[in-house]
């Protein structure tokens, strides 16, 4: 993980139990003796994850209806973390901070998690887009609740993603997003199944049964990753003068080679591609600007 990411530790159970007691009787004993989560229950990520906001992001009311993705918070938090590192990079090695600092996180989702790290933890100011109208009110609820400074439009264009969301006015120092992973519904259970082997099932049974939920827009689209990340990248050049940093996860390796080409086709003034580790796996995210 991220030198400064609060989880480098792993989990301080007790403490996460004060803030959250239901997360209790999901805790499992290793062969060890040392406390675990049994992380194929959904339910328990869920819970596990809010615990970590209350207990280290100063949140006092987050939840998610059942059909929302459940995001991991540490593998979140890297991302906010590296995209300071970026920022740090064209500001003298720096960090800036402070709500000077705006930022609009594409896909933003019901669990509103990267606005919600992103000002705990540097105090950044957010704007959090979805096309999704549900999610779009769930997010403004825990936003209102907590009195978070995040404002989050919904996108009613559904091809579009940057369109509609920055106005004439705006500029923004960076734009993240966590695109939609897959193509089909189906490929998407599949790497669900992939999920649940390494959690030690040989099947699940169900199309739902994903560990961290989820449902089509946060999970699949047509052209899946490849296809989201290059229209990103074509209607990026509309916008080159409002933003300074645009950023995009980028799940399969193999992608990289094929989006740094299309990036060469719009001559954007620089690129990289921005690797992070949390435990065995390895995520990344593509970083242009013009």
């Amino acid at each position: 993980m991220h030198p400064r990411n609060k989880h480098l530790s792993g989990y301080d159970f007790p403490l996460l139990i004060t803030h959250v007691p239901e997360l209790k009787k999901y805790i499992v004993e290793k062969e060890n003796g040392e406390s675990t989560l049994n992380f194929a229950d959904k339910s328990a990520v869920l819970l596990l994850n809010k615990a970590l906001l209350l207990a280290h992001y100063g949140i006092k009311f987050w939840d998610l209806p059942e059909q929302f993705l459940c995001p991991p918070v540490p593998g979140r938090a890297d991302y906010i973390h590296a995209l300071a590192d970026l920022l740090a990079d064209d500001n003298k090695g720096k960090i800036p901070t402070g709500k000077s600092v705006r930022c609009l996180d594409i896909g933003t989702g019901a669990n509103l998690i990267y606005p919600i790290l992103g000002q705990s933890l540097y105090k950044w100011r957010f704007v959090g887009s979805d096309i999704n109208k549900v999610a779009v009110k769930i997010a403004q609820n825990i936003s209102m609740a907590n009195r978070l400074d995040i404002k989050i439009k919904h996108q009613k264009q559904a091809n579009a993603i940057f369109s509609n969301i920055i106005d004439k006015t705006d500029y923004f120092d960076i734009t993240m997003c966590n695109p939609p992973f897959h193509a089909s519904a189906e490929e998407a259970q599949q790497g669900t199944q992939r999920k649940w082997k390494n959690l030690g099932l040989e099947k699940v049974k169900g199309k739902n049964a994903l560990n961290f939920g989820g449902h089509a827009p946060e999970l699949w689209c047509e052209g899946g990753e490849l296809g989201f990340i290059k229209n990103m990248i074509v209607e990026s050049a509309s916008f080159k003068e409002q933003v300074g940093w645009f950023t995009c996860l980028v799940s399969k390796k193999e992608n990289i080679n094929l989006l740094t080409k299309v990036l060469k086709q719009y001559k954007v003034k620089d690129f990289k591609t921005v690797k992070m580790l949390q435990g065995n796996k390895q995520s990344r995210f593509l970083a242009w600007q013009y």
